[in-house]
């Protein structure tokens, strides 16, 4: 399996497309393509991968993801069990930079929003109350008339240039990386996404990858701008959090069932990634 360049251009031949999306993600890959892409989650929750970024999703959820971007929106596993009642709506707006016509984003009135496409190649992430704001229009713009979508859309890249909830995602520029060794970096990162629970040994994961253990580090850190420890830990922490905001459990069962055997050492990483400890958490919000 290998990172996908997605070939849309067999639905869209065009340069805007919007679409609700009514089913959990079903891409198991990280993949990219040439257009920006703009992601509303109505309703659903999950981890999403932009670039070397790993964070929890929910309701709300709005993001810009620029071109040949990697990313990855993966569903909570109950999203995928066909006898749990879960539902799901995103909101996706994909289009290309010359949508209203060649050179349009390069005018001065235009700076505030050029500004933000060129920030969209980390992936840029909007605040609740920017996506509370716009929530109405972008679920309506999926059953406007083209031209009436390319005025929206015009409008809600305005909206989210002129906001300062945003935050960009990615640490580092990793739209270069459709290269022969992208194929095995997918592998890695979804059987991390698939098996984060389970213990995962560094030897396991990069004969995983057909590499020895030292030529794999170097290989991720290359990669993801992050160790295949550093990685784990984040996918793993971001499904703690998703576990004690949807679920009444306690912390030291979370643990266990995000694959930490130590509650220090959970706790440990839990406040390096999330900034508090799994109960000032879980109560905060």
């Amino acid at each position: 399996m290998k990172l996908v360049l997605k070939n849309t251009e067999s639905f869209v031949n065009a340069r805007l497309n919007i679409r609700a999306a009514l089913v959990a993600c079903k891409d198991s890959f990280w993949h990219y393509h040439s257009q920006y892409e703009l992601l509303y989650i109505s309703e659903s929750s999950g981890v999403r991968f932009v670039g070397d970024n790993v964070s929890h999703f929910l309701p709300g959820d709005l993001v810009l993801v620029g071109p040949f971007l990697p990313h990855l929106w993966r569903n909570d596993p109950s999203y995928y069990d066909e006898d749990e009642d879960r539902h799901v709506k995103t909101i996706i707006l994909k289009f290309t930079k010359n949508f209203l016509g060649e050179g349009t984003f390069n005018n001065p009135e235009f700076s505030s929003i050029n500004h933000l496409l060129e920030q969209s190649k980390f992936g840029v992430s909007f605040g609740k109350n920017i996506s509370d704001a716009l929530h109405a229009e972008l679920i309506d713009i999926v059953e406007l008339s083209p031209a009436e979508q390319s005025i929206k859309l015009l409008d809600l890249l305005r909206k989210l240039s002129l906001t300062s909830e945003r935050e960009v995602l990615s640490s580092s520029d990793m739209s270069q990386l459709a290269t022969d060794d992208s194929g095995r970096l997918d592998t890695v990162i979804k059987f991390i996404s698939d098996n984060y629970a389970d213990y995962i040994s560094l030897a396991h994961v990069a004969d995983i990858a057909c590499m020895t253990t030292n030529s794999f580090c170097r290989f991720f850190k290359r990669m993801t701008n992050k160790s295949f420890t550093e990685f784990l830990n984040e996918v793993r922490i971001r499904n703690a959090s998703r576990l004690l905001v949807q679920e009444d459990l306690p912390v030291s069962e979370v643990s266990h069932m995000v694959g930490y055997k130590s509650i220090t050492n959970f706790n440990k990483q839990f406040k390096q990634i999330m900034g508090s400890t799994p109960k000032s958490y879980k109560y905060s919000l």
